[in-house]
């Protein structure tokens, strides 16, 4: 199956994008990756360069740049771009941004070897044609002594627990369970889904290795009425965190994060800067 036809959807329908991500759920997903990453950034990061791959209204990007980085921010849909462009200067940050039209796949192609300290994936490798293409050129572009990337994708597991808790849908259950293919709920059509196993053995073909993994969004999706998805923010907020960092809950979350480094690269400890 390929994706190119069904991502058009993001060049035609950006603002259905970017409402969702206004969403209690939308908001978890962005905040709960970008807390996961800030453990990986070093107390200084002015005069580091990120690369935010498939960047959409640019939250992440704009989050990045706040933190002194400067950020090419990296789409091929061009609606996406303008919301970026209009994300980044009510932020006051334009100047800390740069915008490129670009495919995911052709990053390689696009900059320098080395370019980037720090490489931004995020639910990307779910609607390209090639996901092992895409982390290959990632890696090229990314600092081989220190650089990190962080990849977000949809997880098979939590597909399937959404079939079954939200859905109702004991076919799609089962399907889930073996599919590399799931339906997506926001756009419809189809979305690559990846299982932990899947994703590092991807990201060992690129040549990277697994620093850390997460889970984004592990219980959050399934709340009963009582709780207020926008009340109690913060305290779902919190579980979460706790919750995506045990392996044994992160395994079933509705996404998977990695953070990463190309092989051999200078990782220093845990509570030291992962950047040279």
């Amino acid at each position: 199956m390929t994706i190119n036809t069904e991502a058009e959807r993001f060049k035609k329908e950006a603002e259905k994008y970017a409402a969702y991500l206004e969403t209690p759920e939308g908001r978890l997903r962005i905040n709960l990756a970008f807390a996961n990453l800030q453990e990986f950034l070093p107390r200084s990061t002015h005069s580091l360069h990120a690369l935010d791959i498939g960047c959409g209204t640019g939250v992440l990007a704009v989050r990045l740049a706040q933190l002194g980085l400067q950020v090419t921010a990296l789409d091929a849909s061009e609606p996406m771009l303008e919301l970026a462009r209009c994300t980044a200067r009510q932020a006051g940050v334009a100047a800390g941004i740069t915008l490129k039209l670009g495919d995911a796949a052709g990053v390689a192609n696009s900059f320098e070897a080395g370019t980037f300290d720090l490489i931004v994936c995020h639910n990307v490798l779910e609607f390209v044609d090639d996901p092992a293409t895409t982390l290959r050129s990632a890696a090229r572009a990314l600092r081989e002594a220190s650089g990190v990337i962080s990849v977000l994708v949809r997880n098979q597991p939590g597909e399937v627990f959404k079939a079954v808790l939200i859905n109702g849908d004991l076919a799609a259950a089962r399907r889930n369970l073996t599919s590399e293919w799931g339906d997506e709920s926001l756009y419809g059509g189809k979305v690559r889904l990846f299982t932990r196993e899947s994703l590092r053995s991807m990201l060992n073909a690129a040549s990277f290795e697994v620093t850390a993994e997460r889970g984004v969004r592990v219980v959050s999706d399934y709340l009963p009425p009582k709780i207020s998805r926008t009340d109690d923010y913060e305290r779902i907020f919190d579980l979460e965190r706790e919750l995506g960092k045990r392996p044994e809950f992160a395994a079933v979350a509705r996404y998977t994060q990695c953070l990463a480094h190309p092989r051999g690269a200078v990782i220093k400890d845990a509570h030291e800067q992962r950047f040279a």
